[in-house]
């Protein structure tokens, strides 16, 4: 999103979701609970966490690492993979972190611990039409789930990703489900780049509303995956996003629409856009161009005007998603027709939602563009 993403209120809603599994597993008769701790997630009128109230300094490798005074973050990576032979695959693995509590009691027991892990796992296969998804969740005591400050170090159970540099800005991504892996090795390509002002990504104008928010926008892949007994070498391009916040979104949106796209001029877009309860337009969208020589061109909800030009229906959940759009920036000369590389990349995971590998064409500045990315689509439900 991006936030790519969970600080969303499709993703605050997974961690609600995660929680209440934690704490009563899958008892229904806990429905009230789950409410109320959904609501304390996405309101921004919780004292007891930390804000986030203005930009900040960032500190690198710190901050590659967990902030555990803030009630959620993640780590997440997605990317448009492909063999030599044009095979295209997409992939999306991310790590959340949830605090229970503000503060961590002193105990001896290696166990107990007041923060929670949940990762999800896909990938697509296109030329089969096939989607995979996979789910974890875990606490963090005795070394099942953790991040580090150290370096760039994110793990839960076996899957992870990992700096395998001094500079943090290379790293290995491993993950492994029954009929699925991946393997892969990422570079950035590009410096980190900081959303919103100066990595303070507003979410609505009550205070709180929030996160902090960087990303490497381009990050060359190289690896194999693995589909059931068949394993292949890949090369392509990968997306990672960082946020971290206590309370994201207002009461009056709903959820949202999530676009990191790289073009083939070596820019990157990134842009969300909020949608309400009442059907309104939200003033808060917002997003960001970043060029080939690491310029930025900050966006606001006026600058980018997004059409919907067709729908797919899940047979999975009968959720009615936008499948295709039109994303034009009149002041960038830029025009561009964003179609999914497959219709059927919905999560059925404990909160489902869309997030799939898109393809780009079109222009800019009259000449021809072409492009990869990812979507994500939450609170269509």
């Amino acid at each position: 999103m991006n936030m790519r993403r969970l600080v969303f209120w499709g993703l605050m809603m997974a961690a609600s979701l995660a929680l209440s599994w934690y704490w009563w597993e899958s008892q229904d008769t806990h429905r009230a609970e789950l409410d109320t701790t959904a609501d304390s997630l996405l309101s921004a009128e919780n004292e007891l966490f930390a804000k986030v109230l203005k930009p900040r300094a960032f500190i690198f490798p710190q901050d590659h690492g967990p902030h555990p005074t803030y009630r959620i973050e993640w780590w997440y990576f997605t990317g448009n993979l492909q063999t030599d032979m044009r095979r295209k695959f997409g992939y999306e693995l991310t790590f959340f972190r949830f605090a229970l509590t503000p503060e961590q009691n002193m105990t001896p027991s290696k166990w107990r611990a007041n923060q929670m892990y949940m990762a999800h796992f896909a990938l697509t296969d296109v030329d089969n039409k096939q989607f995979y998804t996979d789910e974890r969740f875990s606490r963090a005591g005795n070394g099942l789930a953790g991040a580090t400050t150290e370096k760039y170090h994110v793990w839960l159970y076996d899957w992870k990703a990992e700096a395998i540099n001094d500079s943090h800005s290379r790293i290995a991504l491993y993950a492994k489900s029954d009929a699925f892996s991946i393997a892969l090795q990422l570079d950035s390509e590009k410096e980190i780049a900081l959303q919103g002002v100066d990595g303070f990504s507003r979410k609505s104008q009550k205070a709180g509303n929030a996160s902090y928010y960087y990303s490497y926008t381009r990050m060359a892949t190289t690896g194999h995956i693995q589909i059931k007994q068949q394993t292949f070498p890949i090369t392509g391009s990968s997306w990672m996003d960082r946020e971290w916040t206590s309370a994201a979104l207002s009461a009056q949106q709903i959820g949202w629409d999530w676009f990191a796209l790289q073009l083939s001029d070596h820019s990157e877009l990134m842009f969300y856009r909020f949608r309400r309860k009442d059907g309104k337009q939200d003033n808060n969208n917002a997003g960001a161009l970043f060029y080939a020589d690491n310029a930025k061109t900050r966006l606001a909800f006026s600058d980018v005007d997004i059409q919907v030009l067709d729908y797919w229906k899940s047979p999975h959940s009968n959720i009615r998603y936008p499948s295709q759009w039109h994303l034009s920036i009149p002041d960038q000369g830029l025009e561009l027709d964003i179609s999914p590389l497959i219709n059927d990349q919905e999560l059925n995971v404990r909160y489902r939602y869309w997030e799939g590998a898109v393809h780009i064409t079109g222009k800019k500045n009259g000449q021809a563009i072409s492009g990869q990315g990812y979507v994500e689509l939450t609170g269509y439900q």
